[in-house]
């Protein structure tokens, strides 16, 4: 078993076909097929399915621990490469939708400045589906919310953040700076769909002040649920980087007493150390964190 074999592994896997992955790696197809007969011989096992091209279930195996080796040395050519004012190399991250939204622009537009040969990689999603993929290495490290219990990660917390209740102009309760959860008892409200984690944080704290929510309509995206609030649908309740403040567009964001704060953390894995690529975006990322919890209603450096 060598590189070659694994790489080509993952052009086929990437690229949909043996022609493609050839042309990907600028070889001829002929070469492409020895690698991988060498490889399958070499393992035992089929790992393309030659009548679909597929991965087979041996195969996406196998083509899960290419993915990590092939990261790996990355990351070893990225630290030798790089120097504490010359850091290059790619970084895999991980992110919230929320979170996304709200840090990832100023964190490319720092990187571009201050490390401008580093080459980051953002991969949006939930914090369940980012968390095997930190622990597996296929990525460097992500941005999530707490709680994550996994004992193969270091966790940083980075911040505190509300849960707002966001009004259009209009609403009975746009004018107030706090409510308490109470007040929400039986109002009208755009929900996450029952499950979410962010429902089921609602419905625990309702449940403890005896407070009976009433879902207006179940909406399955941060985004759209401060969307329409914004556009006069009805009032909502989102994390605090759900909307920044230039977008509130006249809509009014109200602290709810009762209500949890979200706490968000940069999570990697224990071994190896990261890369010095991945240390730049951590810091890149922190400062950019703590300029916008100073500028930002509702954020709040994390309390132990």
């Amino acid at each position: 078993m060598d590189l070659r074999q694994l790489n080509t592994l993952i052009a086929i896997a990437d690229h949909g076909s043996f022609s493609a992955a050839a042309r990907a790696l600028y070889t001829v197809q002929s070469n492409v097929s020895a690698h991988i007969s060498r490889l399958e011989k070499e393992l035992g096992a089929t790992l393309i399915d030659r009548q679909t091209g597929r991965m087979t279930e041996d195969g996406n195996r196998v083509l899960e621990r290419a993915r990590r080796i092939m990261h790996e040395m990355d990351d070893i050519r990225s630290d030798m490469e790089s120097n504490d004012h010359d850091v290059s190399g790619d970084v895999r991250l991980g992110v919230i939708g929320t979170i996304a939204r709200w840090a990832i622009p100023p964190m490319l537009r720092q990187m571009s400045e201050t490390h401008p040969r580093v080459h980051t990689v953002v991969t949006e999603g939930s914090s369940s589906a980012l968390v095997p993929n930190v622990v597996s290495g296929l990525l460097n490290s992500a941005i999530l919310h707490l709680p994550i219990d996994d004992p193969d990660l270091i966790v940083e917390p980075l911040f505190d953040e509300e849960l707002l209740l966001l009004t259009p102009p209009e609403h009975p309760l746009a004018q107030r700076e706090e409510v308490d959860i109470t007040d929400l008892d039986g109002v009208p409200l755009l929900l996450p769909p029952a499950g979410a984690g962010l429902r089921r944080i609602l419905e625990r704290s309702s449940l403890e002040r005896g407070v009976s929510l009433n879902s207006l309509a179940e909406v399955d995206s941060m985004r759209l649920l401060a969307a329409l609030a914004v556009d006069g649908h009805g009032a909502t309740i989102v994390p605090a980087t759900a909307l920044s403040e230039t977008e509130l567009a006249g809509a009014s964001m109200v602290h709810v007493s009762g209500l949890p704060r979200r706490r968000v953390a940069w999570v990697r894995r224990q071994r190896p150390n990261p890369s010095a690529s991945t240390r730049a975006v951590h810091d890149v990322i922190a400062d950019v964190i703590g300029q916008r919890i100073s500028e930002d209603q509702g954020l709040h450096h994390s309390e132990e």
